[in-house]
């Protein structure tokens, strides 16, 4: 098992970062305890670009400095209390979010794929779908845990809970779809570079 590097921490540091500064974009809904936030497109794209397990790195970043009390939530909040309150299990869902989403980008990922086939309308619809999984996955433990704790049944629970917020993840997927190409280029790109440097800083 390889030890992480300098270069694979500044890159989970980064999206946990994104994903932090996703939660101050935070809309409130009319009849729903969930406000909508762009952190979750960065989630996914976190799985996406940095695999399963380096994406849920930055979730477990993002989610400890929240749990720390740091103002990383929707809306600038932070502390414990908000994984007890009707957003908790959409935080929770987050983590299984970069997880799932990594899992079914993982083939974006390959040794030996051409730059040239990162490019193609294949690659983007593929990010497409992985962040639709990726961002349905969220509302498992989110919905149950928000109908749980405010003793809703499952209409409106839904209602509350989910079916706003799936015009605007549509959306997002598709922008997820549009910037994967690019991003996972320039993942290889600084990947390639930061190797370079350091066979430089070894050679005598």
């Amino acid at each position: 098992m390889r030890s992480p590097t300098i270069h694979s921490i500044t890159r989970v540091s980064l999206f946990a970062a994104l994903i932090a500064a996703g939660s101050y974009i935070s809309i409130p809904l009319p009849g729903s305890p969930v406000p909508v936030v762009l952190a979750n497109l960065f989630v996914v794209l976190a799985g996406i670009v940095l695999g399963a397990r380096a994406g849920a790195a930055s979730v477990i970043v993002y989610l400890a400095l929240g749990a720390a009390g740091l103002p990383v939530f929707s809306a600038g909040a932070g502390g414990l209390v908000h994984f007890a309150g009707p957003t908790g299990g959409y935080l929770v869902g987050y983590l299984f979010a970069a997880l799932f989403a990594g899992a079914v980008a993982r083939p974006l990922l390959p040794a030996g794929v051409s730059r040239s086939h990162r490019r193609t309308a294949g690659t983007a619809l593929f990010g497409f779908l992985a962040a639709l999984i990726g961002l349905a996955v969220i509302y498992v433990p989110g919905v149950i845990w928000m109908a749980f704790l405010l003793e809703l049944d499952a209409p409106a629970a839904l209602t509350a809970g989910l079916i706003p917020f799936l015009p605007g993840d549509l959306a997002k997927a598709a922008a997820a779809g549009a910037a994967v190409p690019a991003l996972v280029e320039a993942r290889s790109s600084i990947g390639t570079m930061a190797v370079g440097r350091t066979r430089r800083d070894v050679e005598p």
